[in-house]
């Protein structure tokens, strides 16, 4: 998934012929809110509305205007149930504007849902990093095996560390970071799992592995004086329960879900009780960045 607003400014700065369209305002259930972007060229889209039958009317409308003389900003508001037959009750107004007469670098840019020290690049790590490509969050990729990283690159927020010792990349994390600790070796794993504990102030942390694996940890790590409360907080063996399966990739797919909801439950402990929660959370800088 290619980032709106990066899109937007390398498309407008070579040029390329396209329409904006956002949802300006909406009232009532609608499938995105109003700030909402797509980038509609004729040949390519980037970004969604919500799909469906607004979303492809969206598209035709854009490329219309694609191209036409003396084009403007217009606007174009909508009943999603008499207009489009979707069930969606509520209503929205969409905006069309060139990309040329639209300001890109004035877009906000996405919230990070959550900052994550990835410790691991073997099956299981690269299954993780490939589905967050694909998600707004800022990760560190870590590995001491600059071979094991896949050739092509990662994506901008997903930064690649090769480093010896691994371990004392922990204290580049953000308060409040999430760890996933995969690495291939049990003893590596053990002297990451220790500096995290160490801070206390982790987010979210996983460790795979099993249930065997974790209390061999727990009795490792008490010994080393690390608090029983924290011990209890370590997640192992990693990912949302229901989701069955030792493939790298179903392992994967179980771990982000979990990150996604570790990260939903960290934005509502932050909002006050009359807010809505905010995908947002806490800042979330790497030291290193």
């Amino acid at each position: 998934m290619t980032d709106l607003r990066e899109a937007a400014l390398a498309w407008r700065a070579a040029g390329r012929p396209a329409v904006v369209v956002e949802v300006a305002a909406h009232r009532g259930s609608v499938p995105r809110e109003a700030g909402t972007r797509m980038l509609v060229a004729t040949d390519e889209v980037v970004g969604t509305i919500g799909g469906g039958h607004l979303e492809l009317q969206a598209i035709a409308q854009a490329r219309e205007l694609i191209g036409l003389p003396g084009a403007t900003t217009r606007h174009q508001d909508l009943a999603l149930g008499p207009s489009l037959g979707q069930c969606c009750g509520g209503a929205l107004t969409l905006r069309y504007t060139p990309l040329a007469l639209d300001a890109p670098q004035a877009w906000p840019v996405r919230a990070a849902r959550f900052a994550l020290q990835l410790y691991g690049a073997g099956h299981v790590g690269r299954a993780i990093a490939a589905l967050l490509a694909r998600l707004p969050c800022r990760v560190q990729w870590i590995d001491e095996r600059d071979s094991e990283f896949p050739a092509e690159p990662s994506p901008r927020h997903i930064e690649r560390v090769c480093v010896e010792p691994v371990q004392a990349e922990v204290a580049q994390a953000p308060p409040g970071a999430f760890y996933l600790v995969l690495t291939h070796s049990h003893d590596l794993d053990l002297a990451i799992t220790h500096e995290i504990c160490k801070r206390g102030d982790f987010g979210f942390f996983g460790l795979i592995g099993s249930k065997t694996k974790k209390r061999r940890f727990e009795h490792r790590l008490a010994e080393r004086g690390i608090a029983e409360e924290v011990l209890a907080r370590i997640t192992c063996p990693i990912g949302l329960p229901g989701i069955e399966g030792k493939e790298p990739e179903v392992i994967a797919l179980a771990a982000v879900a979990q990150l996604m909801q570790a990260a939903g439950a960290a934005a509502a402990s932050f909002a006050g009780p009359a807010e809505r929660p905010s995908a947002e959370g806490r800042p979330q800088v790497f030291s290193r960045s």
